[in-house]
């Protein structure tokens, strides 16, 4: 017996530095060749897909063609499962995909913290990680 497999179709993170953020399943050929990898992926065992970036139709369409779930990233609301890349709902990516919009600001005030601690270092030439006798820590 082989390693559960998850499959991953649409936009896949290798794709995304050839194709940008850009969804897929559009036209008739590229949504064709995903209801066909998609079966073929089903019938290589694989226990579950992921469908992302792709129309909202195309999705629908899988999750009621296949017998394995579908879990959606940016593939509209009528998949078994959802899922979003930790980092993009934080906001620390320094380019946001369309479909998945942070809930916080998280990469600037990352670099507004960062920018306080250079700060702090080159001002008092003490670094501020290190304790010191004022400090009242449990640590």
């Amino acid at each position: 017996m082989g390693i559960p497999v998850m499959g991953h179709l649409g936009l896949t993170p290798q794709s995304v530095h050839q194709l940008g953020y850009k969804s897929q399943a559009r036209d008739k050929a590229s949504k064709d060749k995903i209801l066909k990898d998609s079966k073929s992926l089903q019938e290589s065992g694989c226990f579950a897909i992921v469908l992302e970036h792709i129309p909202d139709k195309v999705a629908s369409q899988l999750k009621h063609s296949l017998i394995i779930p579908v879990i959606g990233i940016g593939a509209g609301k009528d998949c078994d499962g959802q899922v979003i890349v930790t980092a993009d709902i934080l906001g620390l990516s320094k380019k946001q995909p369309p479909f998945a919009q942070p809930l916080i600001p998280g990469r600037d005030l990352f670099i507004e913290a960062l920018k306080k601690w250079i700060e702090s270092t080159e001002l008092n030439q003490v670094n501020p990680t290190i304790k010191t006798s004022e400090s009242k820590s449990d640590y």
